[in-house]
């Protein structure tokens, strides 16, 4: 194959793996990052020598056999990662209308914990469950099985609600809340998150779950090695201004508004917004196709507090929490400066295996970005004292919060740092700070979803609103988008021959 250089925009997971995989197959591979360190939202920071992760705290599917592993093995990267099992016991704890809740590992082990709490709804269990491992099943792309999708299974729960289809088949309305209680991880919105994402989620995370020891960043620097090693390379401080095209495709990007890099092909992992705005006024996008991608909703917000603990004072916590302060997990999108927080996401960072104190955790809720208009023109360390001020009092009244559930916690820790939606659109460009980015919504339909290709020949887009956020997510993203280069039967040999 004649080498064909391919420029990436973006270095996050999309990024990342794109060139990965299209470095192993011959490609010439540059990915241009805009900020001083790759990595997107696997990026940690450090403060007093402590690290804090900023996007993906823990993963799933990563036993020996799952789909993860079978990916991470495929991308050459399992390994340079060491990961740190979280309690197959209770790797999730949803704590609802004053009672907690386990979530265990495996479909018989959840099924025998939730009814322990519910006894009467074995049977109801046990049909969810099977639910949610046949739409898994039914998806090529979770199973490896190429040309094996069952499209009329994967249609029908993309089309109905995480909440009509949980009612359905759940007749205890505390259970119907419990089912859906880490609905964080999506950003879930009644009446509108189809089953097929929560679906998707609570497989990947009930078949194993885990901790990346160390910190998320170890997986941008396993994957730049990969990258390296095949001939790619990882810019930073090259933040791409415009993607360069005459009358027929794109001809390369032009870099800080100055440098030109000629490319045979581009691949965007930025938001797909910001993938409109590089491309400019080009008459090879469509008016009605960027203002279909220019309306499309966003998940909320994301505020994060990070906690630096003082030392030896709070048991390393092998679970995540999920706390609400109202008698639901649905709707704490929706709130007033009296109601915020409405619940919240509480975990630990694992330095390393077998630890017995935490050094680091964070609490994440949600914001939404009207909170901040006033500051919607600054950047990141020039927003003011009123910002300051604003954005530390919401952080106390978290933290006020986990001290309910957890008495003394707040005299536990040494400093607080805080992130907030402007801090995400800065970093990671993604519209509105959103979390995940684009919102699924079942009453949008196909108008609501992300292509992979343009209708520039040359030009895509990978990342995690093609397909889906999170790491399996992401990486089942990049399979759709290299394989318009590869042809996705070629990917699927290539992994079940890396897996042998």
């Amino acid at each position: 194959m004649k080498e064909k250089d391919v420029i990436i925009i973006g270095s996050g997971l999309g990024g990342l793996s794109s060139g990965v995989m299209l470095a192993k197959n011959g490609y010439r591979v540059t990915i241009l990052e805009q900020n001083t360190l790759p990595g997107g939202c696997l990026q940690c920071f450090r403060r007093h020598d402590v690290k804090f992760e900023t996007g993906m705290h823990f993963i799933g599917s990563a036993d020996e056999g799952q789909i993860l592993n079978k990916m991470m093995r495929y991308l050459e990267i399992d390994d340079k990662l060491e990961l740190s099992r979280l309690d197959t016991d209770r790797y999730n704890v949803i704590c609802l209308e004053g009672q907690c809740f386990d979530f265990a590992n495996g479909s018989e082990a959840f099924i025998d914990r939730m009814a322990s709490y519910f006894p009467d709804q074995r049977d109801n269990l046990a049909r969810y469950c099977r639910l949610v491992e046949s739409i898994s099943a039914a998806s090529s792309l979770h199973t490896l099985k190429h040309g094996q999708t069952n499209d009329a299974i994967t249609a029908e729960y993309q089309l109905r609600s995480i909440n009509e289809v949980v009612e359905e088949l759940i007749t205890d309305p505390l259970l119907q809340k419990v089912i859906v209680g880490d609905l964080p991880l999506y950003a879930a919105v009644r009446d509108k998150t189809p089953f097929s994402v929560h679906a998707f989620i609570m497989d990947f995370y009930n078949r194993s779950a885990f901790r990346f020891v160390g910190g998320s960043d170890v997986l941008i620097r396993a994957l730049t090695e990969v990258l390296v090693r095949y001939g790619g390379e990882v810019r930073t401080r090259s933040k791409v201004t415009r993607i360069v095209c005459d009358d027929t495709h794109a001809t390369g990007v032009e870099v800080n508004g100055g440098e030109y890099i000629q490319a045979d092909y581009i691949i965007s992992a930025a938001h797909p917004m910001r993938t409109m705005e590089m491309l400019g006024d080009t008459h090879l996008i469509r008016p009605a196709f960027r203002k279909r991608i220019n309306s499309i909703p966003q998940t909320v917000g994301g505020f994060s507090v990070y906690l630096h603990f003082k030392e030896n004072t709070v048991p390393y916590m092998n679970h995540n929490f999920f706390g609400y302060e109202t008698d639901t997990p649905w709707g704490c999108e929706q709130y007033d400066d009296t109601t915020w927080p409405k619940g919240y996401l509480y975990m630990h960072v694992c330095d390393q295996s077998g630890q017995n104190f935490a050094r680091s955790g964070v609490i994440l809720t949600y914001m939404r970005m009207e909170e901040l208009a006033a500051w919607s023109g600054t950047t990141v360390g020039h927003r003011g004292t009123d910002y300051e001020d604003y954005v530390y009092r919401r952080a106390w009244r978290l933290i006020l919060a986990l001290d309910r559930r957890f008495p003394g916690i707040k005299d536990c820790i040494e400093h607080y740092y805080v992130s907030t939606p402007l801090t995400y659109r800065d970093y990671t460009g993604t519209q509105d700070g959103s979390l995940y980015g684009i919102a699924k919504d079942i009453t949008l339909g196909s108008v609501g979803r992300v292509p992979h290709k343009t209708r520039i020949p040359n030009v895509f887009m990978t990342g995690q609103n093609v397909n889906s956020h999170g790491m399996l997510g992401v990486i089942v993203g990049t399979m759709v988008t290299c394989g318009e280069f590869l042809t996705p039967k070629y990917i699927y040999e290539q992994i079940l021959e890396a897996n042998k």
